[in-house]
């Protein structure tokens, strides 16, 4: 029965693909021939040509389609991973029926209705695709096209797998039960317990049951070769939740090398592309700031040399990504023997040691200016974690957990803890915490929205001193 709901699905769901390809080709040769402003060079071709080429058509996208799993069930799995593969699978598909226009003799295609074609069938296709998926899940929200699952497992990350479904009824799963040890005390979320771990192999043959989740606590982990034998001779699909997962922190995920499943713990959220998008906005805005406002830090640096002693930048050693120390530049806002007595110490409110004028700069930022040159050498960012102190820094990692985590990202001359308030002499942990927050969710747009926040509110502070 199942298998014959499955069939039926992939059935409509090809035929769908199938009918919005068509409608992308007949739709790419319309637009290139009678709406696109770039004028065809040999006037209009016949149709009839362009239409042979959907016979072809229907062989190679369902055949590609079928190699990249678009046929598979895909009740739990991303939107976005599904229209990675169509970009993937359409591509693929085109460059095949590009290199097939070649052996067709006496007739040139538009390689502009290839390409419209291309970016028309990935666009077309997954609209199809989501609205597809989501009259899928407005019936299974209403109790139709329902799958069965058990639960194998007890503690936390059974309970997380029960709340995870509960909140994702479009998905119409369904859990029947659950199988656990004796001794491992009440059912998670008050299921019904179908049995103890040795009966779960009977149970699964005399009922319907569509799905197993594995969720055992990592002291059990060893009852696991136990649990999988007891399901390896019956057709369900089984996935496993490890308790690993509840130590996942600061972009924690589960990659696959060479069919080999890695757990990440945490990591860094820049790397590949989205480090060079970030690199190369660091460079950019930096170079033409500085262009700005070059008169103005010309400016400083005169006055700050005209009202005090000593040199007009001041370079403190920091600590930045990785954990590696570089010279941070300011301009010189305190007496050029500020720490001989007190020794490394932050600043605070009406401080002594601070110039006339470097109370202005400090109060208005305009101190860290100089920083932009630290950008464009690549030791910062304009937006991150603000650096400390290496001397600061060993009591502060003894003192706060996951303090060290925050060097995964480039220091910044600005950050989300300093657009919310915590800059300063003010709560440590709290700074930590926005930090942390900025890692775990950096985009493009979120440095966007803090370089807004800092211009707007960020400049001028109260615990800027």
């Amino acid at each position: 029965m199942l298998r014959k709901h499955r069939q039926f699905f992939e059935s409509i769901l090809l035929l769908a693909d199938l009918g919005v390809v068509a409608a992308c080709w007949l739709g790419a040769y319309g637009f290139r021939f009678f709406l696109d402003p770039i004028p065809a060079p040999r006037g209009i071709p016949p149709l009839g040509p362009y239409l042979l080429l959907l016979l072809p058509m229907v062989l190679i996208w369902p055949a590609v389609f079928r190699l990249f799993g678009l046929y598979r069930p895909r009740r739990i799995g991303s939107r976005l991973a599904e229209i990675a593969d169509i970009a993937k699978g359409c591509s693929v598909s085109v460059l095949t029926l590009t290199a097939l226009t070649f052996f067709i003799r006496g007739f040139e295609f538009s390689r502009l209705v290839l390409l419209y074609f291309w970016l028309l069938s990935i666009a077309g296709l997954s609209l199809m695709r989501g609205l597809f998926r989501e009259g899928l899940r407005l019936l299974r929200r209403r109790g139709y096209n329902l799958r069965f699952a058990i639960l194998v497992g007890w503690g936390d990350v059974a309970a997380e797998v029960l709340r995870c479904l509960a909140r994702h009824p479009e998905l119409g799963i369904r859990v029947r039960g659950c199988f656990l040890d004796p001794a491992a005390g009440p059912a998670p979320g008050d299921l019904p317990i179908l049995g103890g771990l040795d009966s779960l192999s009977q149970v699964l043959r005399e009922e319907s049951i569509d799905h197993v989740f594995i969720a055992l606590p990592l002291e059990a982990s060893s009852r696991l070769p136990e649990i999988l034998k007891g399901v390896e001779d019956v057709p369900v699909d089984v996935r496993v939740i490890p308790d690993t997962l509840r130590y996942m922190s600061l972009r924690g995920g589960i990659e696959e090398f060479e069919g080999l499943p890695i757990i990440q713990l945490q990591g860094s959220p820049v790397y590949g592309w989205d480090r060079v998008l970030k690199r190369g906005f660091d460079v950019l805005v930096a170079g033409v700031l500085l262009l700005l406002l070059g008169p103005l830090l010309l400016l400083i640096a005169g006055l700050v040399k005209l009202t005090s002693r000593g040199s007009v930048l001041y370079r403190q050693e920091r600590m930045g990504l990785d954990g590696r120390t570089f010279w941070m530049l300011k301009f010189r806002s305190m007496r050029e023997d500020a720490e001989e007595v007190t020794g490394p110490m932050w600043a605070k409110a009406q401080d002594p040691r601070r110039t006339r004028l470097g109370a202005l700069l400090r109060a208005l930022s305009l101190d860290e200016l100089p920083q932009l040159w630290n950008v464009l050498k690549g030791e910062m960012s304009l937006v991150g974690p603000r650096p400390e102190r290496p001397v600061f820094i060993q009591e502060f990692r003894g003192r706060i957990p996951r303090y060290m985590l925050r060097h995964m990202m480039k220091a910044g001359i600005t950050g989300w803890a300093q657009v919310n308030g915590w800059r300063g002499n003010t709560s440590l942990e709290k700074r930590i915490e926005c930090d942390l927050y900025y890692i775990e969710h950096w985009s493009l747009w979120f440095d966007l929205k803090i370089l807004w926040l800092t211009v707007w509110k960020g400049v001028v502070n109260r615990n800027a001193y």
